[in-house]
């Protein structure tokens, strides 16, 4: 099993930048698929962006695509969403999440079909 932590939320202007970062241990990383949600008040829990167990292959919600990248780097243990161009209605709880490769073959937006998640961390954009 994979243990996540996310880290890097806080406040900030619209039109500024933020880097999030999650930390994984318990498990080998790169065996794992790794994705990106988020949860406004009030609101279901939108997928963000997902990325494949090796890097290559990533995927993005419409509403950030362009404005958000998603990398890893698997000898750190650890995947980082840069979110650039922030508006406020990307204000939200972030959680990370990971599902086991061998259970996912194709990149996925449901967030059922991860398995592992971490706490959420928190990023506010004012306007």
């Amino acid at each position: 099993q994979v243990q996540l932590v996310e880290s890097g939320g806080g406040l900030v202007q619209a039109g500024g930048s933020l880097r999030l970062t999650c930390a994984a241990s318990g498990s080998t990383f790169s065996s794992y698929v790794t994705a990106w949600f988020r949860q406004a008040p009030g609101k279901e829990r939108e997928f963000v962006a997902a990325i494949g167990w090796s890097g290559i292959s990533t995927y993005y919600a419409g509403s950030v695509k362009g404005r958000f990248t998603l990398s890893r780097d698997n000898a750190k243990n650890t995947a980082y969403l840069q979110m650039n161009s922030l508006k406020p209605e990307d204000t939200a709880v972030y959680y990370c999440a990971a599902a086991h490769r061998a259970t996912m073959s194709v990149l996925s937006a449901t967030a059922s079909q991860y398995n592992y998640w971490g706490q959420g961390t928190q990023v506010t954009v004012s306007s």
